[in-house]
């Protein structure tokens, strides 16, 4: 457990035998701070740094901690003891807990995408004392087709087998590599960034969560999660979402009086990114409200 009045800027720090990179934007926390701590959660294939920009705009009122997931962005050795290990988002959870308990961190607030807001909601679920609020954007609820999940299963892992470090150096690459999750396009910077992380990614870690993340086990537990949240959750949805389509957030908001929801328009994936001007304006009115 780190002991310091003031923790480093960013480091490593093993969570059940895997090193987990993780960074504060902003002033890093220490334990005689008044500013409560923000978590960001990364998706599938991503890591923290697409939550930099908005960490940054909201450094002012929260100590914000990023962190990348076991097998993701920087985290992406596999465990040390690999065969004890497995994919499933409850195990994900339990990382996070024990990297805030490392880092003598009680309580906090959490912003999640996509993938990250399952393993955000199994977390709050879990450890309910230790979560104040919640924003989850772009997560919802689905149904199971076993023909449209098999062919999803066969294809995702072509893709995550076939990823050559070359694809990186090819011109303009990383913008058809987004097209898909986007409504509005993103500077190629941050676009070349979520293409290397792509290709960085451990491919047990990328390919065993797609399992555990769209199955018909998953359809089942999922919504149940929702339906057991007591945390106040903020749910955004990008009106233009192909990766979880705004109707799966409706679902999901219907099954819990604690999930507000707000789709954000012309956004799809990304809508932090994509229109954070009021992105962040909807969840600084959500955190206002506290």
């Amino acid at each position: 457990m780190i002991s310091l009045t003031q923790q480093p800027d960013s480091s490593y720090i093993t969570i059940n035998g895997v090193e987990h990179y993780y960074q504060w934007v902003g002033t890093p926390y220490h334990l005689e701070s008044s500013k409560p701590v923000m978590v960001f959660i990364h998706g599938w294939g991503g890591s923290g740094r697409y939550w930099e920009s908005t960490a940054m705009a909201l450094g002012d009122r929260f100590h914000c901690l990023l962190y990348d997931m076991r097998g993701f962005g920087r985290s992406n050795r596999p465990a040390l003891n690999d065969g004890d290990r497995s994919y499933e988002l409850t195990e994900y959870a339990q990382d996070l807990a024990a990297l805030l308990q490392a880092l003598n961190i009680p309580q906090v607030y959490i912003n999640a995408h996509s993938m990250g807001a399952s393993v955000a909601a199994i977390f709050m679920n879990l450890y309910p004392s230790m979560v104040v609020r919640a924003i989850l954007t772009c997560s919802g609820i689905f149904e199971y087709d076993e023909k449209s999940f098999t062919t999803f299963h066969k294809f995702s892992r072509y893709v995550v087998m076939f990823r050559p470090k070359w694809m990186a150096k090819l011109p303009l690459i990383h913008q058809i590599f987004m097209a898909r999750f986007l409504h509005r396009p993103l500077p190629s910077q941050v676009s070349r960034e979520f293409l290397e992380d792509f290709l960085l990614a451990d491919f047990a870690a990328a390919y065993g969560t797609v399992l555990t993340s769209v199955s018909k086990e998953a359809t089942q537990w999922f919504p149940q999660e929702f339906k057991k949240l007591t945390v106040p959750t903020l749910l955004v949805a990008g009106e233009y979402d192909q990766i979880i389509p705004m109707e799966m957030a409706k679902q999901a908001a219907t099954l819990n009086p604690n999930v507000q929801l707000t789709i954000l328009p012309n956004t799809a994936h990304f809508p932090m990114l994509e229109d954070p001007k009021n992105y962040l304006k909807i969840i600084q009115e959500f955190l206002i409200d506290n």
